[in-house]
């Protein structure tokens, strides 16, 4: 059995963690850190998990572990690693933005599967992508494995509330929220550095410019986004090029209709829809932001990592909600 444990264990993306490794069959959880909520059941806070667990929140930590999920806020990370004694062999995911970008300062791989599970096989820290670059990546990169990201990338994106945290924020409230869209971040989503990199790492003269706007969508969860570039080559050999990139990635499905956002919700499946109009190729990708943007991902990442098959622990579907 792999020992795991969480830090920042009250929060949505350590809630969904703990729905997935609490019916893993090879991982035992081993505490659950929370400093906010310490000597409280862990079924206080994610309340759907009563009946479900009897782990209670703890302040202190036990490294005596396989495998440890970061689920702090950003820079949080980066802090508890300099401030704990983490034994060398550990093996660290972190769901923060801390360790995305490469850096000579840290050993962390971008834990993106679908690009990098050569690298996350033999790594013991994985920096897990954020939810708006997983949904963009899965879109682009086939192209630009084939150096085909020759113009401007123009991409829109739409995300549930869920995607801005637990903590209430005058964008979170239902008030607010329900019955309303609105564009944030425009052009300078912290997660476009991300997505750079990762093309670089396929398409190393890539120079183009990549355009998001991205908007708070009136919903809980999922993320909707619809990309265009200039393409020339024929709709058959774009979709053939799509197929084989993702023929050996379980979690990414093409579909031959034009996909909603319930298809993905409560589950760590990617959907790919494409369509070439005219010169321009047109791609509409959807994820549950916090599954296959966020913990979904890591422990498909902890299943990489520990040898197992990918899809342990993750083939679920859940009502939506």
């Amino acid at each position: 059995m792999i020992r795991v444990g969480i830090v920042g264990g009250a929060g949505y993306t350590a809630g969904e963690l703990l729905r997935i490794l609490l019916n893993h069959p090879e991982v035992n959880t081993s505490f659950v850190h929370s400093k906010s909520h310490a000597g409280q059941p862990v079924s206080n806070v994610h309340t759907d998990l009563l009946g479900e667990t009897d782990l209670v929140f703890t302040d202190e930590l036990s490294l005596r572990i396989d495998a440890l999920f970061l689920c702090m806020g950003h820079g949080q990370s980066e802090k508890f690693l300099r401030e704990n004694a983490v034994p060398g062999k550990l093996k660290i995911i972190d769901l923060s933005q801390d360790f995305r970008l490469k850096s000579e300062g840290h050993d962390f791989i971008y834990g993106l599967p679908e690009l990098n599970k050569h690298y996350i096989k033999v790594s013991e820290r994985i920096a897990n992508p954020g939810c708006f670059a997983t949904c963009m990546q899965l879109g682009l990169l086939p192209l630009a494995s084939y150096g085909l990201l020759q113009d401007t990338v123009h991409i829109q994106g739409i995300t549930g509330s869920t995607g801005a945290g637990q903590k209430p924020m005058a964008t979170t409230h239902f008030s607010w929220r329900n019955n309303n869209v609105s564009v944030y971040k425009a052009f300078e989503h912290q997660h476009l550095a991300e997505v750079k990199q990762s093309i670089l790492q396929l398409q190393p003269k890539f120079e183009q410019e990549l355009i998001f706007i991205p908007m708070r969508g009136n919903f809980t969860r999922g993320i909707l986004c619809s990309m265009y570039t200039k393409c020339t080559i024929p709709f058959e050999e774009v979709k053939s090029i799509y197929e084989s990139y993702y023929k050996r990635n379980p979690f990414v499905v093409l579909s031959d209709s034009n996909p909603d956002l319930k298809q993905v919700v409560n589950t760590n499946k990617g959907i790919l829809y494409l369509q070439k109009q005219g010169e321009y190729i047109f791609t509409v990708v959807i994820i549950d932001n916090l599954l296959k943007g966020a913990s979904g991902q890591a422990v498909h990442n902890m299943n990489i990592a520990f040898g197992l098959d990918d899809t342990l622990g993750l083939k679920f579907k859940a009502a939506a909600f």
